[in-house]
């Protein structure tokens, strides 16, 4: 298999990311309470690298990292990494970088704009199949049952709160038995956002006057069970119509950045693995919007 990402683009994620290292490293020096414990060995692939590396995985195309580490950074792009190690060695160094993949993934989502048009939806993300969460291991203090549209699960949840060009404003990691309208998660979620945020009926909360207050409207979807109060803008019916658009990204997540597996052997690194993966879709070129381009409307939408 051939390698999908450029050497381009590898050269800018290590910028971006070297950067950011630097000014966290700076930050951790002035901000530093009593003494921390420091590797006894320093490795010669520095944190930069190791998330480069993670990252470029998930651009890449590839579904094994295994493979993607042998036949690209220790072959094809040995020239770039001329310090790294074998693969057994790296896959014990990715812990280490944990600070800064979390640090990375906030940086994106920061830089992502503020259009004043929100969408919001979960994820499921599995660790095992339902039937094996009584013998599965890794996640047993972690992971916990929890019901979405498709059923029955063992896992985690990811919460995404997009806007109307497809970029991840904010997310969150909860635990599979968290529902979606949590008071204390829409909170983190939502906040400092102005506007409309469009939900399906699983965000029904009654912190509806608080957002509104805060300059945030939530748009909605009815229960079925429920009188459905009408809504008078034409605008809002097709933002209804058009909270698709957040199961693009969650496509997007599953099939290119490979945000869903079972294969984790360790908690730390499936975390790190799985905000790697958002990265590697903010840093994607193309992701899937609302918007026609050359149009005067900010929220004129695609047929």
């Amino acid at each position: 298999m051939q390698a999908q990402i450029s050497e381009n683009k590898l050269i800018e994620l290590f910028i971006e990311v070297d950067d950011l290292a630097i000014a966290f490293q700076s930050y951790q020096n002035n901000h530093q309470v009593g003494k921390m414990r420091k590797p006894t060995r320093t490795p010669a692939l520095t944190r930069s690298e190791i998330c480069t590396i993670l990252v470029a995985y998930y651009l890449s195309g590839y579904k094994c990292f295994e493979y993607f580490y042998r036949h690209q950074i220790l072959s094809q792009y040995r020239s770039y990494f001329p310090k790294a190690p074998s693969y057994s060695r790296f896959v014990a160094l990715i812990e280490r970088a944990y600070p800064l993949v979390y640090v990375w993934s906030l940086h994106t989502c920061l830089k992502a704009s503020r259009s004043g048009l929100y969408f919001i939806d979960s994820k499921r993300i599995p660790v095992c199949h339902i039937k094996r969460q009584h013998s599965h291991k890794v996640f047993a203090h972690t992971a916990r049952k929890g019901k979405s549209s498709l059923g029955w699960f063992y896992g985690f949840k990811l919460h995404l709160v997009i806007n109307a060009y497809g970029q991840i404003v904010n997310y969150s990691f909860t635990t599979g038995n968290v529902a979606d309208n949590n008071g204390q998660l829409l909170q983190k979620l939502l906040k400092g956002l102005e506007g409309l945020c469009v939900g399906d009926k699983g965000y029904h909360t009654r912190l509806f006057d608080y957002f509104y207050s805060q300059g945030l409207q939530l748009l909605v979807k009815p229960k079925k069970k429920s009188i459905p109060k009408a809504i008078s803008l034409l605008a809002h019916q097709l933002y209804l119509k058009k909270r698709a658009l957040i199961e693009s990204v969650n496509e997007l997540l599953i099939s290119i950045c490979n945000v869903e597996h079972t294969r984790h052997r360790k908690v730390e690194n499936a975390f790190i693995n799985m905000m790697a993966s958002l990265i590697a879709y903010q840093s994607l070129e193309q992701k899937p919007c609302i918007f026609v381009a050359n149009t005067q409307h900010p929220y004129a939408m695609a047929a």
